[in-house]
């Protein structure tokens, strides 16, 4: 078999899309296609056409045609599995068999066509290798992206943190009664303060605005693909190159969720000699029409010690849960003394705790089918409608003391629908055509936006949109368990002590 060229034309003999695997000009390309449709019979039904010199081999496909030019000695049954292929690729990049579809994602079917033939012959591929292999999953992005969120992060953080000490500045004058101190730079320095916060602050609440994505973004998703220099030199001299500039370095691929990679990029924390951390996991699923089917949640203190002098402590425990969450300490731990005043201290006081390791002195368990215990409330209601599904969905915080950062809500997509069409939505969203999921992304919900809703139109079943998936990263812990002192086993004298709290998602779904 000999493919001469793969091309998408109107019925009109257009070329929209054409890849030649044989050397062959433009205006004999455009000549051959050009002579197709005069030399359709439509009485006969038949899918190829011959003329002197070559084979057409077509598949009708809405208003257009997907044409295989080959030559005449060319295997005819081999040319119509090649075509069958090339059909199913289409759909794969084109949410619709349209001209300007096609033309918006031309590159991509190019380089699919590519691994279907070489040189004029076939691959012996199937759709999920050729998905595989176009994906081309690239280490140096990875890392350049990472980067840049960070710096973004970074400075929207500082732009907050600006605007509210001028705004800090301009309540101390009204105090006071002085006038509110001018920020000059604009060419005019009789502008008040109080305006010029307001200004200031008016635009941050603007930018952090989340606006809708204007286009899928690439996926994210972890791949079997060919990673391009993943172990060679270039990419470890520019990644130590960047270290050596200051910046923080993700070594992991870019495939985890969002509040992982926040979780690595998070500021290191001030640690003291006497350090806790605080970790809880939640384990949570719901039905899809109501209902708390289970909900786990694990949590540990985990103590450790850099200094020898301060090896004989105890903690004092301040526990507010009231959601009755059952406590166990360390074996090595004094459990009538924490029992009788909250104090965690060894049994023996003579004994030190270890130093410059991770002890682990308290956890905790809560399970719950109770409805009002779920922290995050996730409503999906799809509905069929003449051109598929409409689907609202929508969230709501049920724990006002607690805040959740990178809430990323996953939501699966029938395959080879194309892109879903996003009505309304609060926040932003990615559409990963590969793994066949919308992912609504919230950078924070709080006790001041404790809700939010998100619609969109695709082609499908309801059933299509589930099981939603949960995930997010919280500096407040959810049972309400925190280390308030930490004093000296003689004197009692008090202790300074750093503290790290967070609270992850292990599994979070909407069934």
């Amino acid at each position: 078999m000999v493919l001469l060229a793969a091309a998408v034309c109107t019925k009109a003999g257009k070329a929209i899309v054409s890849r030649q695997f044989v050397e062959m000009t433009r205006t004999r390309i455009e000549g051959l296609l050009a002579a197709f449709p005069k030399l359709m019979n439509t009485g006969k039904q038949h899918t190829f056409v011959e003329t002197e010199s070559v084979r057409y081999v077509y598949q009708p496909m809405e208003k257009l045609y997907m044409v295989l030019i080959t030559t005449k000695n060319s295997n005819i049954l081999e040319d119509l599995e090649t075509l069958r292929l090339f059909s199913r690729v289409i759909p794969e990049y084109c949410r619709a068999l349209e001209e300007n579809e096609i033309s918006e994602h031309c590159f991509d079917l190019i380089f699919a066509f590519d691994e279907i033939v070489a040189l004029g012959y076939r691959e012996n591929v199937n759709l999920a290798q050729i998905r595989t292999f176009t994906e081309m999953d690239s280490h140096e992005e990875k890392v350049f992206r990472a980067v840049r969120e960070t710096q973004e992060r970074e400075a929207k953080a500082e732009m907050r943190r600006k605007a509210k000490e001028l705004q800090q500045a301009r309540r101390d004058a009204e105090r006071q009664g002085k006038k509110a101190p001018g920020f000059g730079g604009f060419g005019s320095s009789a502008v008040s303060g109080g305006s010029t916060a307001a200004m200031i602050t008016e635009t941050i609440i603007e930018t952090d605005k989340p606006k809708v994505a204007p286009a899928p973004a690439r996926p994210s998703g972890p791949s079997k693909a060919l990673k391009l220099g993943a172990k060679g030199k270039e990419v470890d001299n520019f990644v130590d190159k960047l270290k050596s500039e200051g910046e923080t370095i993700m070594s992991s691929s870019m495939g985890k969720r969002t509040s992982e990679a926040t979780k690595v990029h998070a500021p290191s924390i001030n640690m003291e000699s006497v350090h806790m951390k605080i970790e809880e996991k939640i384990t949570l699923t719901c039905g899809r029409d109501g209902g708390l089917q289970n909900m786990e949640l694990h949590g540990m203190i985990m103590l450790r010690i850099s200094d020898d002098k301060f090896g004989r402590i105890r903690l004092h425990v301040e526990n507010e849960d009231k959601k009755g969450v059952q406590l166990q300490t360390h074996p090595n731990v004094d459990k009538k003394l924490f029992t009788a005043e909250s104090l965690i201290g060894l049994k023996n006081p003579e004994k030190s705790f270890p130093v410059n390791s991770d002890v682990g002195v308290l956890k905790w368990r809560l399970q719950t089918t109770e409805e009002s215990f779920i922290p995050l409330t996730i409503n999906c209601w799809p509905s069929e409608s003449g051109n598929g599904c409409d689907v609202n969905i929508e969230y709501e915080l049920q724990e006002d003391n607690l805040e959740l950062n990178d809430v990323v809500i996953t939501i699966p997509l029938p395959s080879g629908v194309g892109a879903p069409v996003i009505g309304e939505i609060d926040g932003e969203y990615r559409h990963d055509s590969r793994r066949n999921t919308l992912e609504w992304c919230l950078p924070v919900i709080d006790a001041k936006n404790k809700s939010g809703s998100l619609e969109f139109s695709i082609a499908g079943q309801p059933n299509d949109f589930f099981p939603v998936q949960v995930s997010f990263i919280s500096k407040k812990n959810y049972c309400n368990i925190q280390v308030t002192k930490v004093t000296q086993v003689d004197g009692n004298s008090p202790v300074r002590f750093s503290t790290e709290t967070t609270f992850l998602v292990d599994k979070y779904e909407i069934l």
